[in-house]
């Protein structure tokens, strides 16, 4: 099929590829803007435009794709490169902009997207970090004829994914962009056939984007549900808290079964090379893998080599 692709993350990086890979004419790829990055903040293209520049194939970056918006000159000459490009459908993955009505429109066979997750749980901006962060036994991928709302459109089809105990927000994106990718190839064969269901009415929730202030542990939570907010987080923004006037990220953690502490929430009760011991809210937390400012990840064990630690200190509680 000749395809336009719309997309920006690694996510749909892995996507972009699988669809090249079998066969499909990518006839035009769109992805955000090139936007400051790292330390020295320079301008970094997405992986979907580094993907798309290396295979030679063409790239559109507007700022909005609204004709009555803030940017209408960039729009105008993407719907200029959207009409040139004549494409069969547009497949969409993690791109970043609202599609308005002239483009769902454009395609003989409309728009279709690949989502991180079994709609309509987790509609939105952040469904990985969300699934996890709320104890989900499972999420998937979720393949949507788009509409105007948001991730409100008709299924066509779904893969389901088991989230693991250790799973964190990078391992089961790597897992779901793989499923995706897959699914849209297996999809794009059977295109005509496949049945449009409209979604449930009932169990919709929505994964709010991911602030940064979120990841700030607040020790008076269960242990549980830090657990979960670590892995959520992980690889972004990075759960941490503050101690002895440090501020730690927190990569990794497990939560010690039928332990239980009376001190304070956020007291380191025991220190040891298997992990440093935090009391929470309910039960105890164990931090096995921590990164100092501007320092790498390291194991429990290699952190406190560098920073000896004793039981009775106290991460900071966040201010409420």
């Amino acid at each position: 099929m000749r395809l336009i692709f719309a997309g920006t993350p690694e996510f749909a990086r892995e996507a972009l590829a699988q669809l090249h890979a079998a066969g499909h004419e990518i006839v035009l790829v769109l992805t955000q803007p090139d936007r400051p990055a790292g330390r020295g903040m320079k301008l970094q293209a997405s992986p979907v435009k580094q993907w798309a520049q290396s295979h030679e194939l063409p790239v559109c970056q507007p700022l909005s794709l609204r004709l009555d918006g803030k940017y209408p000159e960039d729009a105008r000459l993407a719907q200029r490169a959207l009409q040139a490009a004549k494409a069969d459908a547009m497949v969409v993955a993690a791109y970043g902009l609202i599609l308005p009505q002239w483009v769902l429109d454009l395609p003989r066979q409309g728009c279709l997207n690949i989502h991180a997750s079994l709609l309509p749980r987790w509609r939105g901006a952040a469904p990985i970090h969300r699934a996890i962060e709320a104890g989900d036994n499972h999420t998937g991928i979720t393949l949507m004829q788009m509409d105007a709302g948001l991730d409100t459109g008709d299924m066509l089809a779904l893969h389901t994914e088991a989230i693991l105990a250790h799973d964190t927000t990078a391992s089961l994106h790597d897992r779901l962009a793989v499923a995706g990718g897959a699914l849209m190839v297996q999809a794009l064969q059977n295109l005509e056939s496949l049945q449009r269901t409209p979604q449930p009415t009932e169990g919709v929730t929505y994964a709010h984007k991911i602030e940064k202030h979120e990841a700030v542990l607040d020790w008076s939570l269960a242990a549980t549900t830090l657990d979960r907010r670590i892995r959520a987080f992980n690889p972004f923004p990075g759960a941490h808290s503050a101690l002895n006037g440090e501020v730690l990220k927190i990569w990794a953690a497990e939560v010690l079964p039928f332990a239980k502490s009376s001190a304070a929430s956020g007291t380191l009760v025991h220190i040891g090379p298997e992990g440093l011991d935090v009391a929470t809210g309910e039960g105890v937390l164990r931090l096995t893998q921590l990164q100092r400012p501007g320092g790498k990840r390291l194991s429990a064990a290699e952190f406190l080599r560098g920073q000896p630690l004793q039981a009775g200190g106290r991460f900071d509680l966040p201010a409420h």
